[in-house]
């Protein structure tokens, strides 16, 4: 098949190691506990653990602070081997990719001390707390609020969306601090909510997809946080550092978009060369043959594209265009190709024991956060003005 003995630029013997380790652990402890995650809307906190004990949280976090010492590219091979299992429970890029790298590119020496190693080894779960009720993707719109009393910041306010939000021990928030408007008054702090007075979990969301991803909301009335908890210790600048850091963050997801267009295709062929319909089996029909021919081809592509930008980010000139260009065209693949790779399994496609129908609802959220498509097209427009 096209997708055979494919290989990205960036790929060594260190990440081949890597992908056999994460697709061997996922097969042992991901894959058969899929629908009970689905079932629970979570997966156990003592998962967590055991992924930490097995070296896949914050692989590209320097060894020094508990983390795998790789690069982005140790991270791209454990989101492909979710994307190809199917996974959408686990959330660890959230965790890993982005909540972990805003504490070590954004954190003061002893920030990064006290929380990097212990979500290495799982016993701290990040997550991110951005979207409110009222905002979306509208990140300067934000009205949770930050004060400073004495040497705490007191917090009041909500969001909404919060991956990992039932388990998050780490949570960084984003607040206004200031009066300033629109993104100049946003700040960066960070919470421990263990214990942590003030700090509530609303309810699990009943989403139509990545029912097994743990999605709250959280609520913040008069929690106190110590002031050395602002994230880098500088006020003020929470906007720019959310732009520093969303293209990485978007790369994760077009890398998840690609890998589960691949997981799809690769799932439907087992099952058409398997089923028969009219003494044949379903892959000896031309629409079978065309449709996937179709999706295989695009899912090629998706993988050049976000392999490309794997490098470049790896290299450190990744651009904001780039990862956009990435995210938008991974994600709108990803649902494509399910719903075309769901109609050759006919009703059985419609049935939450096959795969591909939770590969097919869990599609459909990829163009929306992270930036909504629509955003991302306006972000890559930005480069065509003439100077």
């Amino acid at each position: 098949m096209i997708l055979d003995n494919y290989r990205a630029t960036w790929e060594t013997e260190e990440t081949d190691a890597l992908r056999q380790h994460a697709r061997e652990f996922i097969a042992r402890e991901v894959t058969p506990n899929e629908l009970k995650w689905e079932e629970n809307h979570q997966v156990e906190r003592e998962f967590w653990n055991k992924a930490g004990e097995a070296g896949l949280l914050c692989a590209s976090i320097p060894e020094e602070y508990g983390g795998g010492g790789g690069t982005f590219a140790h991270e791209a091979v454990i989101q492909q081997e979710l994307g190809l299992a199917g996974d959408s429970a686990w959330h660890n890029g959230v965790h890993s990719v982005i909540v972990a790298h805003y504490i070590y590119q954004l954190g003061t020496e002893e920030q990064r001390k006290r929380w990097l190693p212990g979500m290495a080894s799982g016993e701290l779960v990040g997550a991110i707390a951005m979207t409110e009720p009222g905002t979306g993707s509208d990140l300067q719109a934000i009205k949770t609020r930050a004060e400073l009393d004495g040497d705490e910041w007191v917090i009041n306010g909500s969001k909404t969306f919060i991956t990992n939000g039932t388990h998050c021990d780490v949570v960084v928030i984003v607040a206004r601090t200031n009066e300033q408007p629109g993104g100049k008054g946003l700040s960066l702090i960070v919470a421990e909510t263990k214990d942590l007075e003030g700090f509530e979990r609303g309810r699990v969301l009943d989403k139509i997809g990545q029912r097994g991803q743990d999605t709250r909301e959280l609520f913040f009335t008069d929690m106190r946080v110590p002031a050395d908890n602002l994230l880098g210790g500088v006020e003020g600048k929470g906007f720019i550092q959310l732009m520093q850091q969303l293209p990485q963050e978007r790369l994760i997801l077009a890398i998840a978009g690609a890998s589960a267009c691949e997981g799809a295709v690769r799932e439907t062929i087992r099952y058409v060369n398997e089923r028969e319909a009219f003494g044949r089996p379903l892959l000896g029909f031309q629409n079978t043959q065309f449709v996937l021919a179709e999706c295989a081809s695009e899912t090629l592509a998706a993988k050049t594209l976000t392999d490309h930008c794997t490098g470049l980010h790896i290299e450190g000139k990744l651009t904001t265009a780039q990862a956009s260009a990435a995210k938008y065209l991974a994600s709108d693949l990803q649902s494509s190709v399910a719903d075309r790779c769901l109609q050759l399994f006919g009703g059985y496609g419609f049935m939450r024991e096959y795969p591909i129908s939770r590969m097919y609802t869990d599609a459909r959220v990829q163009r929306i956060y992270g930036g909504t498509n629509e955003i991302m097209k306006l972000l890559i427009a930005r480069e065509f003005k003439l100077d």
